[in-house]
């Protein structure tokens, strides 16, 4: 497959694009080890990007949720396809460390298109829900299979080695008891690994006992969102957690300071701490 190029990646020839790409997909894949976990505090631009790269972290993760008001649009694949990628290629070019993209469900692009986007995005992995990203019904586990599987065999053609990280959304979107919730994560944890995906990312889990069972009976990495109430991450560490991720929430952190400068701006006051 071609890897088509455009101006976001700076000129790279689809060769050295597709070696860059999928050497750095080996070297994120290897940082993903239970009980010892990649931790990515998700960006949103190239500037939070640098600032991530330059805190010492591994590996640049994007945040659809993130970006997407960045851009001036609402989460759930309401950001154009082209706007997206364009922020990913921008975020890539500005540092070298592999970059993940949070694809949400693919903006419903065929397989192999999207594989060939993100490599000329210079993305070495993405995230992929199974929720509808639109109304957030859960999509039927069997059909996401299928879809991870597709993606898999797109990128083994590529040659691209693409990492996927699968996000199982029961815990966000789905009904029944928490016993049922809990078996369908685990269900569905283990069908998307058969289905060649390299980690599951069980959103909003954040008990230690859920964590726990998830990691011990979900035979691969688990990723973890990192909020309020979630254990620490060395108490992640310790339930065998494999990545460790912060979603949109330091963007909504850095805007809610933002908020209150400009607001002591309008007041008269000055939006500096006092000087020691």
């Amino acid at each position: 497959m071609t890897i088509p190029i455009n101006d976001e990646t700076g000129g790279t020839d689809p060769v050295t694009a597709v070696k860059r790409v999928s050497e750095n997909a080996t070297a994120l894949r290897a940082l993903h080890v239970p009980g010892r976990p990649l931790v990515v505090p998700n960006v949103w631009d190239a500037a939070s990007a640098r600032a991530v790269e330059a805190a010492g972290f591994p590996v640049i993760a994007t945040g659809s949720a993130a970006i997407a008001p960045v851009l001036g649009y609402d989460d759930g694949e309401r950001t154009p396809v082209e706007e997206m990628l364009a922020a990913v290629a921008r975020i890539s070019r500005s540092v070298p460390l592999p970059v993940t993209a949070d694809m949400e469900r693919g903006y419903r692009l065929e397989p192999a298109e999207l594989v060939g986007r993100l490599a000329a995005a210079g993305a070495s992995g993405c995230n992929l829900e199974d929720s509808d990203p639109r109304t957030g019904a859960p999509v039927d586990a069997d059909e996401q299979a299928d879809l991870l599987r597709a993606v898999r065999a797109a990128a083994e053609g590529a040659g691209t080695d693409l990492v996927i990280n699968a996000r199982v959304d029961v815990f966000m979107n789905g009904t029944g008891s928490a016993e049922e919730r809990l078996a369908e994560a685990v269900r569905r944890g283990r069908l998307y690994l058969e289905a060649g995906a390299d980690c599951v990312y069980p959103i909003f889990a954040a008990e230690a006992g859920v964590v726990r069972e998830l990691t011990g009976r979900i035979d691969g990495p688990v990723n973890i969102l990192f909020r309020p109430g979630t254990p620490s991450l060395a108490e992640l560490a310790d339930l065998g957690v494999a990545r460790v991720s912060f979603g949109h929430g330091l963007h909504r952190a850095v805007s809610a300071y933002a908020a209150r400068m400009f607001a002591a701006i309008r007041d008269g006051e000055s939006p500096y701490p006092p000087a020691p």
